[in-house]
């Protein structure tokens, strides 16, 4: 017996009916919550080993990608004859802290209309940092990442995969990263209507709303904003006009940026090969980054 245990491990095996990244190269991400998912996941170094698990997800590896409050499951097929077993672990958020997060979107109607059309506002972000609830990770332990695989390395491809496609994921449905909070969609819908309908004196609209329908059939433009809004009283809009252009939340001096090193890209692309300088001119790159420093300096 091979003492090994690689050995009887190769190429991945095909797979039939897998879910395939619908990004065929470059980026995968459309969205600003799928684009912003993956760029803090590189800000935690992880570029480099993200990167082989992006070609398992566009072979279409995952068999399976479940999304339930706190918790990412997937099965990822590699070589072995049965798929890996994969999880994504990140903390919900309390029921308490759910309750002043739906507080603050009702009591907004910028909010209450994006969310209500089926869009989530680049602004949310601001909003659950202020309420001190980041709706990304904010450090790469606050993920409990676990394969059943033999590799060591964290996250393995397996895992890495699964990143992919929840990242498209979020882009088919953006409240599945809610969800993964804590909130699913159907709950924050009912929790946003009961509180309107509270506010505004009126009884909750009955039937489905845009958040109970297909995500790609809803209606994300001006007019369906404006539908979204109808069931708001006349008086509690007016009560508005005086902040109607303010923005909903405290705009920071400069547009939010991670704080990332200089020489992040070099980090993710790895050693360039030994016929164009190899380790020697990677090392030179970084001296290079870190004299020119941050572009905004």
């Amino acid at each position: 017996m091979s003492t090994d245990r690689f050995a009887d491990y190769g190429r991945p095996r095909r797979v039939d009916g897998g879910l395939r990244a619908r990004s065929a190269r470059g980026a995968i991400g459309r969205s600003w919550w799928s684009r912003r998912f993956l760029e803090v996941l590189e800000s935690f170094a992880l570029g480099t080993r993200l990167t082989r698990g992006r070609s398992y997800a566009r072979a279409g590896q995952v068999l399976r990608l479940d999304i339930a409050p706190g918790r990412v499951s997937a099965e990822v097929q590699g070589s072995r004859p049965r798929p890996y077993e994969v999880s994504i672990a990140l903390s919900p958020f309390p029921a308490a802290l759910w309750t002043r997060i739906e507080e603050e979107l009702a009591g907004q109607a910028f909010f209450s209309a994006r969310l209500l059309a089926g869009d989530l506002p680049d602004e949310l972000e601001e909003l659950f940092v202020t309420a001190g609830a980041p709706l990304f990770p904010t450090g790469v332990d606050e993920l409990t990442q676990r394969c059943n695989c033999p590799d060591f390395a964290v996250p393995c491809k397996h895992l890495a995969a699964t990143f992919y496609l929840l990242a498209e994921a979020f882009d088919a449905d953006p409240f599945e990263l809610l969800h993964w909070r804590g909130r699913s969609r159907t709950q924050l819908l009912d929790a946003l209507r009961a509180r309107r309908a509270e506010a505004t004196g009126t009884p909750a609209p009955p039937g489905p709303s845009a958040l109970d329908i297909e995500p790609s059939l809803v209606d994300t433009t001006p007019a369906g904003t404006a539908r979204a809004l109808t069931g708001l009283s006349a008086a509690l809009m007016t009560q508005a006009l005086d902040r109607f252009w303010s923005p909903p939340v405290p705009l920071p001096d400069r547009p939010p940026r991670l704080a990332t090193g200089p020489d992040l890209l070099l980090r993710q692309l790895g050693p360039p090969a030994p016929s164009i300088g190899g380790p020697g001119l990677l090392e030179r790159l970084r001296r290079a980054y870190r004299a020119f420093g941050p572009a905004d300096r």
